[in-house]
């Protein structure tokens, strides 16, 4: 079943492939039966972050795994010169902190609450007898882990075949189609989203996508107005106008 897209829920794969729709990763909770759901529960330690807390650090030793019950978590890898690439949000019935389910290895991601999160931390030490005494929930891990696995491989086919501007332009498209109002001749992005925030989304940095829009409002592409992106000529940010222009 397609699940319909927030774009403040959604990274730069759903943004840059979905066209508003994504599949929906698998609620691991969901397809638990009661009397095994209380029992994952009571192996797992409820914790509750608030909005811009970190969950657990790229590099931290790895412990287990968080299942989300209410709130958004953001995971993202942070490179050695400090640049940031946001991987996704992640909602409730989702679980971050993987590939490693066992807790023993280090965290490749960061994970951060976006809004005031609720997660239940897993021990490493409990998941393997967990999947071994409940069928149902070793399936669902798998099936969560195969999602996540799709998501990694998407990301890099994106970042290795199209270019930052490419990829820049097709979030500037797909925030207008969800955030677009009538404003100043053009279709205003609504939403308030930093520089910074869309650069994490392209795997850029801040001072790349300032300059990329100031030199598209010098094109007449675009017009900034205090830090909302009016888009003049969405005709120019298509792939089709950029491969006839080049």
């Amino acid at each position: 079943m397609e699940t319909v897209v927030d774009p403040l829920d959604a990274g730069l794969i759903d943004l840059l492939e979905s066209n508003g729709k994504v599949e929906g990763p698998p609620d691991i909770l969901k397809r638990l039966e009661k009397r095994d759901l209380a029992l994952v529960m009571s192996r797992g330690h409820r914790l509750h972050l608030t909005s811009k807390e970190i969950l657990f650090f790229q590099g931290d030793r790895h412990k287990g795994i968080f299942i989300i019950q209410s709130g958004l978590v953001r995971t993202y890898y942070t490179s050695t010169s400090g640049r940031e690439i946001t991987l996704a949000y992640w909602q409730p019935g989702n679980f971050v902190g993987g590939p490693d389910v066992f807790g023993e290895s280090i965290h490749m991601w960061s994970g951060v609450a976006v809004r005031d999160t609720d997660v239940v931390m897993l021990p490493g030490s409990e998941i393997r007898g967990l999947m071994e005494r409940i069928p149902e929930f070793a399936v669902a891990l798998v099936e969560a882990l195969v999602f996540k696995g799709k998501r990694f491989s998407t990301l890099v086919q994106l970042l290795g075949t199209r270019s930052i501007a490419e990829r820049l332009s097709h979030l500037l498209l797909a925030l207008s189609s969800f955030y677009g109002v009538s404003k100043e001749g053009g279709i205003a992005i609504a939403a308030d989203f930093t520089h910074e925030d869309l650069a994490h989304m392209v795997g850029a940095s801040r001072q790349w996508v300032t300059t990329t829009l100031d030199r598209l409002q010098e094109k007449g592409v675009v017009r900034i107005r205090k830090r909302q992106v009016i888009i003049l000529r969405p005709d120019l940010l298509s792939p089709v106008s950029r491969a006839s222009s080049s």
